[in-house]
């Protein structure tokens, strides 16, 4: 998660909504990435999805078995599908995210059983940190638009 934490920082310092992501095979980091919707001009850039990209890429397949994805922040629904469609078997999750979350939070689509792949999920990890993180950004996002 810690790794997922230096991609969100990467984030923020590019004015993005700081979230970042990590795919981990066998104990090795083989994808990273961090929410790029803005600067890509591409509302799939996702933190998740570009880690699952960049996985992809790297083991030249587009399936991830084996793989676990740590996230920052809990996945909204279009990154629970993607995350399905790679086979991604571990999902961990930082901060929870009350408003498009569907690891538990709005819903659970990975818990959804007329779905055809389930991870298994775990959140909470460093959620203090990683929630510490976002609501900054927001902070500072807020005194940012009062002054101006």
């Amino acid at each position: 998660m810690r790794a997922a934490l230096e991609q969100a920082r990467e984030a923020g310092s590019c004015d993005e909504v700081p979230v970042g992501a990590v795919v981990v095979l066998d104990g090795e980091i083989i994808g990273r990435g961090f929410n790029q919707p803005i600067g890509r001009h591409d509302p799939t850039a996702h933190a998740e999805v570009m880690a699952l990209r960049d996985a992809a890429a790297r083991l030249g397949n587009y399936r991830l078995p084996g793989c676990e994805l740590f996230v920052t922040l809990e996945p909204c629904a279009m990154c629970c599908g993607a995350i399905m469609h790679s086979r991604i078997a571990r999902v961990v999750f930082g901060a929870r995210d009350p408003k498009t979350g569907v690891g538990g939070s709005v819903i659970d689509l990975f818990a959804e059983p007329r779905l055809n792949h389930h991870a298994t999920v775990e959140g909470g990890m460093l959620a203090d940190e990683c929630g510490s993180l976002l609501s900054s950004f927001f902070a500072a996002r807020r005194r940012r638009t009062l002054v101006a």
